[in-house]
């Protein structure tokens, strides 16, 4: 007779669980989050009103597009499905939810802004050992090109 591990997904936690735990030490997301972290992101900042509802923090949603651009995730519906899906992007978007029009709207809205905060985590990437030659250790690897019929 087998033996198996007694599990229950209504099991209730006796403290809430903490995403920083699910995540290994050495995972990108984290380098991620620290390289950011250094960056000045007054410009961003400053471009935000205060009028409305309350904003994602830029540092969030900067954290959320660069870890999807190092593991290949660009569109911003695949970001938001992400930030309910993916450990590492619960733990980028600190547990929180932005949505696709938010995403893309920090995108259009910053373009020249991100180009120059982009080039700031490749160099203390590459400071760190962690790029060689401008590209990601983390990218896919190029697909086959298709056959002619």
């Amino acid at each position: 007779m087998s033996r198996f591990i007694q599990t229950s997904r209504q099991q209730h936690y006796l403290l809430p669980p903490s995403i920083d735990e699910w995540l290994p030490e050495n995972h990108l997301a984290r380098f991620i989050v620290e390289v950011i972290d250094q960056l000045d992101l007054s410009q961003l900042t400053r471009r935000y009103t205060g009028r409305g509802s309350a904003a994602h923090h830029p540092a969030v949603l900067l954290a959320i597009l660069v870890y999807g651009y190092a593991t290949g995730v660009f569109s911003s519906r695949k970001l938001e499905r992400a930030t309910y899906d993916s450990v590492a992007f619960r733990f980028l978007s600190v547990d929180t939810h932005p949505d696709h029009d938010t995403l893309a709207n920090f995108r259009k809205t910053f373009l020249v802004e991100l180009e120059d905060l982009f080039v700031q985590v490749l160099s203390l990437a590459q400071a760190m050992k962690l790029v060689k030659l401008g590209r990601f250790p983390w990218t896919a690897p190029k697909s086959k090109p298709m056959r002619q019929t």
